[in-house]
């Protein structure tokens, strides 16, 4: 399986994780966690009910003798893992969850995972900007992106699309404890890099502040919401850069739920019509109108200067468009 997130942390020098237990078996790699869990047979039944945080098993075999095993192997950035940092180390948690029932029924079974980093030479904890950067553990923010597969069931296991097909990429913010949040993909851009200079070429996705300029062309769109603080743009597989490796780069934006503006918003095109529609509400269509022209709003209240303007830049790939059928 491809894995597809690729987010920007302090690199450790050491990894440990002093949980221990038969059947629970957890190594802390470079940059991501790998756990092997042998399952109840209780358990077996619908693997969709374990989670590894917000995550779904990225293996799931029910016909070994030994019985069945869920197998997790993320990066550290996904799932909702929480950071907290030292002087001396950086400490990742987590937990395995078996929930038989959705929330807000507990889970039960739950199994703590922890990750602990020596700090690299010379690190210390540094406060940034509110607009940039990481943003991980302020306010016990987390955020996510991911392919999904054609059900939406988990993560997808291809990352080879053919021309025409749907991409369904999925982000999401894991508030906990903070304000209710709305998620937003500001900018997208697809390129051929995994970097990004003055020179790149790219092909754009989602600009002027959340308008899915990409569907005036093709078939994509952001889908109706599940909940608040997560989207989906399902994505149709375009030709630029076909048969090369593709990088979607993306600005995430957390952002007060009930101060939608011209600068916070997610915009579908609508062929039919030939008009610009508000995903969280149509009655406020007319914050899209910018989106023919130049979307600006109310600077003051801008992410840069407000603090419920939270924003991470991530890259998701490499992505594969080839010509034809799988």
């Amino acid at each position: 399986m491809n894995y597809l997130w690729l987010f920007v942390f302090a690199v450790a020098t050491a990894f440990e994780s002093d949980e221990s237990n038969d059947d629970i078996q957890i190594n802390c790699e470079d940059h991501s966690v790998h756990i092997k869990w042998k399952v109840e047979k209780m358990m077996t039944a619908n693997p969709a009910r374990l989670f590894l945080g917000s995550c779904f098993p990225s293996v799931f075999s029910n016909m070994t003798q030994d019985g069945a095993y869920a197998e997790f192997h993320y990066p550290l950035s996904a799932c909702g893992f929480r950071r907290t940092s030292t002087w001396k180390s950086l400490v990742y948690e987590n937990k395995i969850t078996y929930r038989p029932l959705p929330k807000p029924y507990p889970p039960a079974f739950t199994y703590p995972v922890r990750c602990v980093y020596d700090s690299p030479k010379g690190w210390t904890p540094a406060f940034q900007s509110l607009s940039t950067g990481e943003i991980q553990g302020y306010g016990q923010l987390a955020f996510q992106m991911a392919i999904l597969n054609h059900d939406f069931s988990g993560p997808a296991e291809s990352t080879v699309f053919p021309l025409g097909s749907f991409v369904p990429i999925w982000a999401a913010v894991n508030q906990q404890g903070h304000q209710p949040l709305v998620l937003f993909l500001e900018e997208c851009v697809a390129s051929a890099t995994p970097e990004m200079n003055a020179d790149t070429l790219i092909h754009p996705l989602i600009t002027n502040k959340g308008c899915l300029v990409d569907g005036k062309k093709s078939f994509s769109r952001f889908l109706p919401r599940f909940q608040s603080s997560s989207i989906v743009l399902h994505l149709q597989a375009f030709r630029f850069a076909v048969g090369q490796e593709v990088y979607i780069h993306c600005k995430l934006i957390a952002w007060d739920p009930d101060d939608l503006n011209e600068t916070k918003k997610a915009c579908n095109y609508n062929k039919a019509t030939g008009e610009w529609e508000l995903l969280d509400d149509p009655f406020q269509n007319s914050l899209c109108q910018c989106c023919e022209s130049t979307c600006g709003g109310r600077e003051k209240r801008d992410a840069d200067f407000a603090p419920q303007g939270l924003v991470l830049k991530s890259v998701l790939g490499p992505l594969t468009f080839t010509e034809g059928s799988l």
